[in-house]
């Protein structure tokens, strides 16, 4: 009985290392790696879409905590504070170069 039991945990091992020495060399080959590269970019996409999906939600629950509407009218969108009314700034003071050139002539 002892050495049926070798017999097949020896065969066993053997069938699993050849399967996966085949497995290694197939995915080596060209083949092989554009398998691996299409599921790589594949899975890249997958999670891009989850995190957009999980973005817009967030959105929509922070627009309903702070009683915003739904989504942005259209064409406007949240800016910063505005700038301080004071002077002018100095560049809108000085005329441009081709205009000066163009009083010279």
């Amino acid at each position: 009985m002892s050495r049926g039991l070798w017999f097949v945990a020896g065969a066993s091992a053997g069938v699993y290392v050849v399967t996966k020495a085949r497995r290694l060399a197939d995915s080596v080959t060209t083949e092989g790696l554009r398998a691996r590269w299409q599921g790589l970019t594949h899975g890249a996409r997958l999670l891009t879409e989850d995190v957009r999906t999980a973005q817009a939600e967030r959105e929509v629950e922070l627009r309903e905590s702070l009683g915003l509407p739904a989504s942005p009218p259209a064409g406007r969108q949240l800016t910063g504070p505005s700038a301080p009314p004071g002077p002018a700034p100095v560049a809108s003071l000085v005329p441009p170069i081709e205009e000066d050139r163009k009083n010279d002539h």
